[in-house]
């Protein structure tokens, strides 16, 4: 069996910008380039019988796209996408700061 995690590092290798930054598009003399937050992880392991496995997942969020019309050049972001994030983000963060101050009350 071939190292995976070679395998593995040399794929990881091309998330990076590329992943995040998507290729360009020109749309009736607008150009537009997508825009994502990414993230990825992987592990694996064994032990001392010999068993060894191992896994990986990565996530991407569209946040919008960069737009150039002549020199013009602005980022528009995908709302949608924002709200699906701040919304749960908001919602976790007010209930950890509610349960800090109660127990600081205490």
């Amino acid at each position: 069996m071939p190292n995976i995690a070679l395998e593995l590092g040399k794929q990881a290798a091309q998330l990076g910008v590329n992943a995040a930054y998507g290729e360009q598009q020109d749309v009736d003399g607008v150009r537009l380039i997508p825009v994502a937050l990414t993230w990825s992880g992987y592990g694996g392991g064994s032990d001392e019988a010999g068993n060894n496995g191992g896994g990986g997942g990565a996530y991407s969020v569209p946040v919008g796209a960069y737009i150039r019309r002549g020199d013009d050049i602005r980022f528009e972001p995908n709302i949608v996408s924002f709200l699906a994030v701040a919304i749960p983000f908001v919602w976790v963060a007010g209930r950890a700061l509610s349960r800090v101050i109660r127990a600081l009350k205490k």
